[in-house]
């Protein structure tokens, strides 16, 4: 046996930890050490990153990144499960890896407590298998998707706004990039903040499980993932509607850049 081989081994309490998972027949004792060896960036540890964070550690992610140049505020509780009374002023990095260690101490953390800029972006996201957005910034975004192409690597895309809420999969083989569906960023005199428009808190925590959802899916490789479709929620009806969306060979983001398959 290899020594990369036996560190996707499981221990006795690793086997109890993850037994639910062991016996679905889309994950088995294979979509595990998948998931064990997988790498995944989190960009942003606030109300989306909070249940991406803490699914995918649950789930045995065994690297994840966070991103985050923030300190946890008393405005973040109603929705950033994450953190707690406790982290008040605190590096929401520095909280957030406290509360996965203690959530699952197999998984390895590494924490960026810093913007994820021109400057730095790269380095942060290089040698990671999927980049993970849960920002709540447009230019940041549009960064993501610029590394994602770049690094030829997927990126699971989530957004909020009061109680609606979309995600998707971009920068794939198959599907289109963020700036094929979103060409360019809106006037920012056009964005209203979350302090000024309001968030229901549930919502990035639904949107967010989604992200983890397909995150995972995308890893172990079952199911049908959002590629090529932006699944869009409105929570004041309680409805979810499913849009195609197609790659833009126009694009001057990735119409004629090829992607890495996961």
């Amino acid at each position: 046996m290899t020594p990369q081989q036996e560190a996707l081994e499981f221990t006795k309490d690793q086997v109890e930890r993850y037994s639910r998972h062991l016996v679905l027949p889309q994950i088995g004792v294979s979509g595990q050490q998948e998931l064990k060896a997988a790498r995944i960036l989190i960009v942003g540890t606030g109300g989306l990153g909070s249940p991406i964070s803490l699914y995918l550690a649950g789930a045995g992610v065994g690297q994840l990144g966070l991103v985050d140049s923030d300190t946890v505020s008393l405005s973040n509780l109603q929705r950033q499960i994450l953190h707690g009374t406790g982290s008040l002023g605190q590096p929401k990095v520095e909280s957030a890896k406290n509360r996965l260690a203690d959530f699952n101490p197999d998984i390895h953390v590494e924490v960026y407590n810093e913007s994820f800029a021109s400057e730095s972006a790269e380095r942060i996201a290089d040698g990671y298998d999927l980049i993970i957005d849960g920002t709540d910034n447009f230019p940041t975004r549009y960064l993501i998707n610029e590394i994602a192409l770049k690094l030829g690597i997927p990126f699971v895309y989530g957004a909020v706004f009061r109680m609606e809420g979309q995600s998707s999969i971009f920068c794939t083989d198959e599907g289109p990039c963020y700036r094929c569906v979103f060409p360019t960023p809106p006037a920012p005199e056009t964005v209203m903040p979350c302090s000024e428009a309001g968030v229901l808190g549930v919502v990035p925590g639904l949107i967010g499980i989604i992200q983890a959802t397909e995150a995972i899916k995308w890893i172990v490789g079952f199911g049908s993932p959002l590629t090529g479709r932006l699944l869009v929620y409105d929570g004041a009806s309680m409805r979810f509607d499913d849009i195609r969306i197609e790659r833009d060979p126009h694009c001057p983001a990735c119409g004629s850049l090829q992607h890495a398959s996961p």
